[in-house]
């Protein structure tokens, strides 16, 4: 039977200033298998530090998942964040729209990544990160669990690596088809969609394209009522999905060089209008066929990578990646209390767009052994710029100044393997990071418009990290790292809110960037068909970031020690060739300093915070043509508890069950999805835990998904 979604170990220590899985943008892959050792079980070998290494001599957590499991997820929801979390316990449920606020990764924001180069927006988090690719583009997902400075910018959280899809070897053609909708009502639930894609060599050229295309209708909750539109942050419903993808490469000698190309257009339809509930009774946001006035919501977002690497340079493999992407994600309007401003009318209608661009070059050198000593180093340089700023289109104006940050990384990663049964890491990475903003004048709505003088504030940050491993017995291996992980505040809420006199960009406190401190212990056991991990971990800030909604529901940046801390537990146990159980459980706490007296008081909200998350799963081969898979997903009840210790919120916990069947099929695969199997009535965990009135949004009722693949 197949490898499943497995959590391994994985070095962050070894990790820190390195790029995940480069080595797959450049052609190889970053899933391998070595050689048998002498038990004759195969070990797996992770290159996402840039440089392969074996299970055994890495100590932290990473899941990887494959593309068979990302296939059977894609036909029961194919939006990414519901995968990952029906995968991956520590990342918080899904908002089921077009954005991505609030689903945290161990209670801290991940940074989204497409074959390592960074898809989300930590200057100005517009919190579209998990719409920028279309999951068939994906090979598979890598995701490094806790904060770590492997890239630098915006790791809190960890990082979710989209790996996409290599070219083939030799030229083959695919075509697939799937319609999916609820029986409440097909004519307006039922959506289609279709992907092409060819692929193949010819000589030292290898080349793959991709297009897609999505057209989704409406949702209903488990009582057959239309949940509501997010008309302001937008929504997967009635919207058109496009993407277009490109991947070639020449290979000589020991070399090879790639050019990879993604364009994603994600737009919705504007013929829903959101119909307020009411979240005091316990009355669902629903919507009614409307015109939604301004521009359609959507992300545009195309990205360039090129890469080029050499197996063997002076006794080294070399590594080098230049990037571009841009992102322009636009928000529905509305008459909000922020957006008015006399010079304009009375009332003032409006909408924001995020945009950002972003450049860099990951240069990576390594060599696995020094001389004759059990000794390896990896060390290289990283640069980043990043251009962003956010406006409001129908007016014209800048809600958030054009933010310029530049940020140059040296690093040096160092393995010793010279005692028996463990394995050392240490590492450094310096950073310099400088941010330019010229002067601006907020909106009028923030005590008339405040003028604020530019500025260049820069930051230097050296952080460290350690780690070590411990293979106890063949079965029993212990783990444990320390690392550091540096990013910037929300620069763009932080300067848009300022509404006080006589400040300046230079020395504004707020701009001081988050130092995360993340320490993990961890035990792994693998024997006879049963693999297991539990890993606690302490993720603390002293300065770090909270998100406030003010009566209009747009949130403002809070600056205070946050310290978070938690469990996460898997196991799989194959029972025979043909049939797989799953478990995998996490549980979080955090807390924030709400009196700024050094101390942590007061829980986090569901911005920042998951409720403890249970998924189990029974995947079984009935025969070689046909197999099922049936998973659950338990979110207990949370309490959220004030500095005097009462209880300021509370979320009432569900439970869903997913069902997902292949069939082979002559000539292709057939397959089936059904999503809340049991037609669960809940309310979102956001609705619960941030909601108002606007956003009570009922999770999806039972859905399915149909779809048939084909080769030729």
């Amino acid at each position: 039977m197949r490898n499943q979604s497995t959590t391994f170990s994985f070095n962050r220590a070894r990790s820190l200033g390195l790029m995940l899985a480069i080595s797959a943008a450049a052609g190889s892959t970053s899933l391998a298998q070595a050689q048998d050792n002498e038990a004759g079980v195969e070990e797996v070998i992770v290159t996402a530090t840039r440089s392969a290494k074996p299970l055994s001599q890495i100590p932290n957590t990473v899941t990887l998942i494959d593309q068979q499991d990302l296939a059977q997820q894609i036909n029961i929801n194919n939006d990414l964040s519901t995968i990952l979390g029906n995968l991956i316990p520590s990342f918080a449920p899904s908002r089921q729209k077009m954005t991505s606020f609030g689903e945290s990764l161990r209670g801290r924001d991940p940074l989204y990544m497409v074959d390592g180069v960074p898809q989300s927006n930590p200057l100005r988090d517009g919190s579209r990160d998990g719409h920028t690719i279309d999951p068939l583009m994906l090979e598979r997902v890598e995701v490094i669990h806790g904060a770590n400075a492997i890239h630098g910018l915006g790791a809190s959280g960890g990082i979710i690596n989209l790996i996409t899809r290599r070219p083939a070897d030799q030229w083959q053609q695919s075509l697939r088809v799937e319609s999916f909708g609820q029986e409440e009502d097909l004519g307006e639930s039922l959506g289609y969609g279709g992907n092409y894609t060819v692929s193949g060599r010819s000589g030292a050229v290898d080349v793959m394209a991709s297009v897609s295309y999505r057209a989704s209708g409406i949702n209903y909750d488990a009582n057959g009522q239309i949940i509501g539109f997010d008309n302001a942050q937008g929504d997967t419903m009635d919207a058109d999905t496009l993407n277009l993808f490109l991947k070639s490469g020449y290979e000589w000698d020991d070399q090879r060089i790639e050019l990879t190309i993604n364009d994603f257009n994600l737009e919705g339809n504007s013929d829903w209008v959101g119909i307020n509930g009411d979240i005091d009774q316990g009355i669902p946001t629903t919507a009614e066929p409307g015109t939604v006035p301004g521009e359609p919501v959507s992300n545009d977002v195309t990205m360039f990578s090129l890469n080029y690497t050499n197996a063997e340079i002076l006794g080294h493999q070399l590594r080098i990646q230049g990037f571009d992407q841009e992102f322009a994600g636009t928000y529905g309007g509305g008459s909000f209390g922020t957006f008015q401003d006399p010079q304009f009318g009375a009332t003032v209608f409006d909408q924001s767009q995020n945009n950002s661009l972003k450049q860099g070059l990951k240069i990576t050198l390594a060599n696995d052994e020094i001389g004759d000593l059990p000794l390896g180093v990896v060390y290289g340089a990283d640069y980043l710029q990043d251009e962003t700023f956010q406006e409001l289109i129908l007016t014209g104006r800048n809600w958030v100044p054009a933010t310029n940050y530049a940020n140059l990384a040296l690093f040096a990663q160092g393995e010793y393997t010279g005692i028996d049964r463990l394995t050392l890491t240490a590492g450094v990475r310096h950073e310099r990071a400088a941010l330019e903003v010229n002067d601006f004048t907020t909106l009028f709505s923030y005590n008339g418009g405040q003028f604020v003088a530019g500025g260049e504030p820069d930051f230097s940050e050296t952080l460290g990290n350690i780690g070590a491993t411990y293979q106890a017995t063949e079965s029993w291996r212990l783990f444990a790292n320390y690392s550091e992980g540096f990013s910037m505040p929300d620069v763009g809420r932080v300067l848009r809110g300022i509404n006080v006199p006589n400040q300046d960009v230079e020395t504004f406190l707020n701009l001081e960037p988050i130092i995360t401190d993340n320490t993990e212990l961890g035990l792994e056991y693998n024997f006879n068909g049963v693999s297991a991990q539990l890993s606690y971990y302490q993720s603390n800030s002293d300065l770090g970031q909270r998100l406030q909604a003010n009566a209009d529901g747009i949130f403002s940046v809070q600056r205070e020690k946050t310290e978070i801390d938690g469990v996460e537990f898997r196991t799989q146990w194959m029972l025979s060739d043909s049939t797989t159980l799953g478990l995998r459980l996490a549980h979080t706490d955090g807390q924030y300093d709400a009196d700024d007296n050094g101390s942590v008081d007061t829980d986090l909200s569901g911005a920042n915070m998951s409720p403890t998350r249970l998924n189990l799963s029974w995947e079984q081969n009935w025969t070689n043509a046909f197999m099922t898979r049936l998973q659950l997903n338990h979110l207990r009840d949370r309490d959220f508890k004030n500095a005097a210790g009462l209880t300021s919120n509370q979320f009432a916990g569900y439970s869903t069950v997913d069902l997902f069947g292949e069939y082979a099929v002559s000539g292709g695969t057939l397959s089936a999805g059904l999503q809340n199997l049991t037609n669960e009535d809940y309310f979102t965990y956001y609705s619960q835990t941030l909601g108002n009135d606007g956003r009570n949004f009922k999770g999806i009722g039972r859905s399915f998904s149909l779809s048939y693949r084909m080769n030729f």
